[in-house]
């Protein structure tokens, strides 16, 4: 028995911790991974790891993960082989388009998808020859408002200021709880170590949220906001920033802040507060602190952008930052300089060239938002969606209204899933191609380096051989581009593996040949642990990439959505809203099936404040029925004096216990699904993007 240690970035979140992995080779010639623990070389993660990194082995050893093609015929699935299951594919899909057109074909990409440099460089080489307009991702149950916001004020989509939170004075976080996420469109490992440093150096931390999260506790302060108030509390913000003459100059070349200025007067803290749930004397002295600190930086994230007020929230943050001074600005919000950059080489997106077939939600950047995904295939008429390609997702779990896409799946003429399960959604296709695990590929972060507090690179080769007869993501798709080229009579350009496109992207880039550090494959093969390029710097006057090369601060779109916000009525009495929670041990509905995360007490209770468990005469561990106007589900209620009165939460993700999945683990601790709670009709009305927080619910006694 031999052992070898591997030097590797986990891959199942944000973070991108650095991980030595142990794997010994056995008598019969089988390599099994015996250990994983923290890389102390890793100059980004410095040895962090947090509780999900240890269930790569669950991840590889699984039973459930598929291992080659399975063709569904009634409820019964059968192994088929490669060559039959590209030819069925391009069969059933060129058939469909050929009766119903482009569009009848639609398309969802999951959150693993941007985990996976393969799938992320190859996905496009067989889903663009199907040429169809109806192409949805996570990207709208998620961050969508984000980067609309960018491309909208900076004219790049991936121009996404990020916080510099090792050299910060105050942070102030919105719909964000790090400790639980590791960070999201601010990729930080380690971060409750960083947000100590922060407070240590004398710094503040400020936290909004209606539940008193894991980040939330260890903030200097907490406040309490009324679900969907985001947007009133930063208006209140904003409007004092300029009433008090606390507004101090930016640097960087700007048009509309004087617009602004005059139409944010009418949002006073006074006239915020009931909105929000915030008092006026708080959200004056917040502003004032704010403005006070040398280096401040307001950050929001999945709270604020999940809501019916997105993309007005996301533009409040980025204008607070730019009028106090802080855009683009050492220990305020700076973009990141990546080794292998998605701003240089990608467009910077367009927006509302197109709509929804039903109920007219604009696209961005080529999709369409997923709120709208369930109707266009359950609406007849000329345009109707028969077949869905799913690539790394589980979208009736993670998008709103659940059930009803459930229901819009088993309608359709066919479903092809890129994917390693039989989950929620897949049980519905008829096709489903499983590629290789995540430590059978090389492994690139070309996202997330995009989106770190530093700017890293590092890249590793595979750690696990390839089982025969197996294909990696990026394999599956050129055997579906060649397979649907040649039924559909197109000619297909030739393409090549991955590892050579980053090795161009990297060799072209600002650290590449013409620089002095020469970045290439071969060099980061000689660095095992990744290469620290450096902290963040302000640059974004030279790359923004507006018409007028000036930060576009009114954009007409947004000013507009603030009377929708002035017309906004105050809580009524007695209103119960939900909202989501994250835990460190899972992210979205992907990790339920491994032992090391899902064990130990459940955790997917509703959270609800003792006070309004007494009025509705409930006890703590007792059955509960909530209801929304899209579903009712039982679930245990657990007393929480965490969350805000009138505010209870419920993890996503789970909803385990159906007909036809197959995930043993999973299926033992099931818990609801949220997203059978949530609502499609909930949106931000600029962007499209779900509004899974803030969802309106009655509970009483099962």
């Amino acid at each position: 028995m031999t052992q070898t240690l591997h030097h590797r970035a986990c891959h199942l979140c944000e973070a991108i911790c650095g991980l030595n992995i142990a794997v010994n080779r056995g008598d019969d010639g089988r390599e099994r991974i015996t250990s994983i623990k923290g890389d102390p070389l890793d100059p980004f993660s410095r040895g962090h790891i947090c509780p999900k990194a240890v269930a790569l082995q669950d991840i590889q050893d699984d039973p459930d993960r598929l291992g080659q093609p399975h063709r569904r015929v009634g409820s019964q699935w059968h192994a088929i082989g490669w060559d039959e299951a590209f030819a069925l594919a391009a069969e059933r899909l060129w058939s469909i388009q050929q009766a119903h057109g482009q569009n009848a074909i639609a398309v969802y990409q999951g959150n693993p998808s941007v985990h996976n440099y393969g799938l992320m460089t190859h996905s496009n080489y067989f889903l663009g020859l199907l040429k169809t307009r109806n192409r949805f991702s996570a990207t709208s149950v998620d961050q969508l408002p984000q980067h609309l916001t960018s491309h909208l004020m900076y004219g790049h989509g991936l121009l996404l200021p990020i916080p510099d939170i090792d050299h910060t004075d105050f942070m102030l976080i919105l719909g964000g709880n790090p400790l639980a996420s590791n960070g999201s469109i601010m990729t930080v490992p380690d971060v409750e170590k960083r947000l100590k440093a922060l407070k240590a150096r004398g710094g503040q931390l400020v936290v909004v949220d209606p539940r008193r999260s894991e980040t939330a506790a260890m903030a200097d302060r907490h406040l309490f906001i009324r679900p969907g108030g985001d947007a009133a509390l930063l208006c209140g913000l904003l409007n004092t920033l300029f009433d008090e003459g606390l507004a101090r100059g930016s640097h960087l070349p700007a048009n509309g802040v004087e617009q602004v200025r005059e139409a944010i007067a009418p949002f006073s803290a006074e006239a915020m507060s009931p909105l929000c749930g915030i008092d006026a004397v708080s959200i004056r002295q917040l502003a004032r602190d704010f403005a006070a600190a040398d280096k401040a930086v307001c950050y929001g994230r999945m709270g604020v952008s999940t809501q019916t007020f997105g993309t007005l929230c996301h533009w409040l943050v980025q204008v607070i930052n730019l009028v106090t001074g802080n855009l683009d600005r050492e220990g305020g919000a700076l973009c990141t300089e990546p080794a292998v950059d998605l701003v240089a080489s990608t467009s910077g997106g367009h927006f509302n060239v197109w709509q929804s077939r039903v109920s007219g939600l604009p696209e961005y950047a080529g999709e369409l938002p997923v709120a709208a995904l369930a109707e266009e295939m359950l609406t007849p008429g000329a345009g109707q969606v028969r077949a869905l390609v799913t690539v790394a997702g589980n979208p009736v779990l993670s998008t709103p209204n659940g059930r009803q896409l459930d229901t819009a799946l088993q309608g359709l003429d066919f479903m092809l899933s890129i994917d390693l399960y039989i989950n929620e959604t897949t049980c519905h296709a008829d096709l489903i191609l499983p590629s290789t695990s995540a430590l059978e590929n090389d492994h690139y972060d070309s996202t997330f380096n995009l989106l770190a507090v530093r700017n890293v690179t590092r890249f590793n080769r595979a750690i696990l051989p390839k089982p025969q007869g197996a294909l990696h993501d990026w394999e599956i798709f050129v055997g579906l581009a060649q397979a649907f080229a040649r039924r559909a009579g197109l000619a297909l350009k030739p393409t090549v593996a991955p590892a050579q496109m980053i090795d161009a992207a990297l060799r072209k880039g600002r650290y590449g040949d013409a620089s002095s550090w020469q970045l290439s494959l071969d060099t980061l093969d000689t660095h095992p642990h990744g290469l620290d390029l450096g902290p963040l710097r302000a640059n974004l006057s030279a790359r923004l990439a507006t018409v007028s090369k000036a930060v576009e601060v009114a954009p007409q779109i947004i000013l507009d959505d603030l009377r929708r916000l002035a017309a906004q009525a105050p809580a009524a009495p007695g209103e119960l809203l939900l909202i989501g929670r994250r835990h460190v041990r899972s992210n979205n509905s992907w990790m339920h099936n491994f032992h090391r995360l899902i064990k130990g007490k459940a955790r997917h209770q509703l959270l609800m404040h003792p006070q309004d468990m007494r009025q509705r005469l409930l006890e703590d561990g007792q059955q509960v029925r909530i209801r929304s106007r899209t579903g009712t589900l039982e679930v245990e209620v657990q007393a929480s004096e965490e969350m805000m009165p009138g505010v209870v939460s419920l993890p996503h993700g789970f909803g385990h216990g159906r007909q036809g999945v197959h995930l043993q683990v999973a299926q033992a601790q099931p818990g609801v699904s949220a997203n059978d709670l949530t609502d499609e009709r909930l949106r931000d009305a600029v962007s499209g993007n779900a509004a899974l927080n803030g969802v309106p619910v009655h509970v009483d006694a099962a």
